[in-house]
């Protein structure tokens, strides 16, 4: 059901061990064309292998065109993307990547920016510390990661030019060192936007403290990479009509939107599965949405007039949706 749009062939020219469980890939274009452009915090959709479809963020400055750079965390809970990098992916391959997509872009009318970066989610911190770098804005980072061999690119950043404005925090490290969230957050800064990505935990902890703090949800930029939506007990069936045609649908408690619709032959384009990407957002006409995304912000999700197939399902007894 996944599948990578406006697929790209790319060669794996470089596979480098960054930190433990963290490999980095350098892919170029197969016939040694330019690449197309991307600009921070943007990601690409990768064909790990048939039908299983992830998206890594682009962790290389975007003034390059000769390369995309990824890094991808072996995760121990994989449902098969992670480990496919690791163990099926090797330098010469080729494989099929969509053009970059940005769902996390820096904020052009900042007069500051505060990237906050929990391990792997360096990847998209880091292109923007590239970008921010080149062009002389005012910026500074935060890096936690459980330990020092646990942190990707830690020489790239220590050796960079912008190395004054990172400060590296190790769990196991002394206490003085480690990143004080709600000391750094306690008071809204006027004209600095907040960039965060990590784990959800982490993520949740620095969004949490800034709005209680008073940040401006403007300010606010997150991206998160996975999340858990499996099944809950509150769960119940309900029914989705398709606008355009006026069929109805049922979806079974123990069904997403998107699997139910699949039956019926009806495609809805996926990605995560997750509702973290974006990829299958659809628009609601009529109804409720039961929202379990991490992609739409509290504002957004409020509106009620669109949603994540993939996981979100329904609190009215029918959603009419734009299909």
């Amino acid at each position: 059901m996944t599948n990578v749009t406006a697929g790209l062939q790319v060669r794996v020219a470089s596979k480098t061990v960054e930190a433990i469980d963290i490999c980095s890939f350098e892919l170029v274009e197969a016939h040694g064309k330019p690449l197309p452009s991307f600009s921070a915090g943007s990601h690409i959709d990768v064909n790990v292998a048939e039908g299983l479809t992830r998206q890594y963020s682009l962790c290389n400055d975007p003034a390059e065109s000769h390369r995309y750079q990824i890094a991808v965390l072996r995760d121990p809970a994989t449902r098969g993307g992670s480990a496919g990098m690791h163990d099926r992916i090797q330098v010469g391959d080729l494989v099929t990547i969509s053009g970059p997509k940005n769902h996390f872009p820096l904020a052009h009318e900042a007069r500051r920016s505060l990237l906050l970066a929990g391990g792997i989610g360096v990847t998209p911190i880091l292109c923007m510390a590239e970008r921010l770098a080149v062009t002389g804005a005012d910026f500074e980072m935060h890096y936690c990661t459980r330990s020092r061999d646990r942190t990707a690119f830690h020489d790239r950043i220590a050796g960079s030019r912008y190395a004054p404005r990172v400060q590296f925090h190790f769990d196991d490290g002394p206490q003085a060192q480690k990143f004080d969230i709600a000391g750094r957050l306690a008071q809204p800064e006027a004209g600095t936007h907040l960039y965060v990505c990590g784990p959800k935990g982490f993520i949740d902890a620095v969004l949490s403290t800034a709005r209680a703090a008073g940040w401006p949800e403007p300010q606010l930029h997150y991206e998160f990479f996975s999340a858990d939506v499996g099944p809950s007990a509150s769960d119940e069936s309900f029914e989705v009509q398709i606008a355009s045609s006026g069929r109805i649908v049922v979806v079974p408690k123990d069904q997403t939107v998107v699997q139910a619709l699949a039956a019926a032959g009806i495609e809805v384009q996926t990605s995560c599965e997750q509702g973290v990407c974006g990829t299958c957002i659809t628009r609601v006409l009529e109804g409720e949405p039961d929202h379990k995304d991490l992609y739409f912000t509290p504002q957004e999700q409020a509106a009620n007039d669109q949603f994540t197939p993939c996981c979100s399902r329904s609190k009215s007894k029918r959603l009419v949706l734009d299909l």
